[in-house]
């Protein structure tokens, strides 16, 4: 199954918003299988933004840790096809634009979980369930993936 992550997911993975959620993530993450997660191009865009301005990292620091995510997980391109796919999703849904494009590049990506905090926990769209890895109570997906990857 594959599993895309959403910005703050990233974000958080680097410290950003503190140490607690930061571990989460990161235990999170190395019980996926790295050949499973994707990361969505327009999530490295935003996290690019957030590491320069919210985390005060140097832009070439933020280059840096871009490429490190880019070495461990495959990107999902913002194709026109996604594009057009996220104005619908945005339109029908009311979601921004750019969570949108998120979850259009998950689904063209043959996604089956968007690990995301800023999403409605267990929207589905397009064959992809948000997931919120903060939850108190895991998606059953995201659960029975995590219980999976355990053994």
């Amino acid at each position: 199954m594959r599993v895309a992550l959403d910005t703050n997911v990233l974000a958080y993975a680097e410290g950003v918003n503190g140490l607690d959620k930061r571990d989460r993530i990161v235990d999170l993450l190395e019980r996926l299988s790295p050949g499973t997660v994707v990361v969505p191009v327009q999530v490295l865009g935003e996290l690019f933004n957030v590491l320069v301005r919210k985390a005060g990292r140097t832009p070439a620091e933020a280059r840096e840790t871009l490429l490190s995510w880019t070495d461990t997980f495959a990107r999902v391109p913002t194709t026109p096809e996604v594009m057009a796919a996220a104005v619908d999703l945005a339109t029908d849904h009311r979601l921004s634009i750019w969570d949108a494009t998120i979850l259009a590049a998950a689904s063209h990506g043959g996604c089956r979980l968007l690990l995301s905090e800023d999403m409605q926990d267990g929207f589905t769209w397009a064959g992809v369930t948000v997931a919120n890895p903060f939850a108190p109570v895991l998606h059953a997906t995201l659960a029975a993936l995590l219980d999976v990857s355990d053994g």
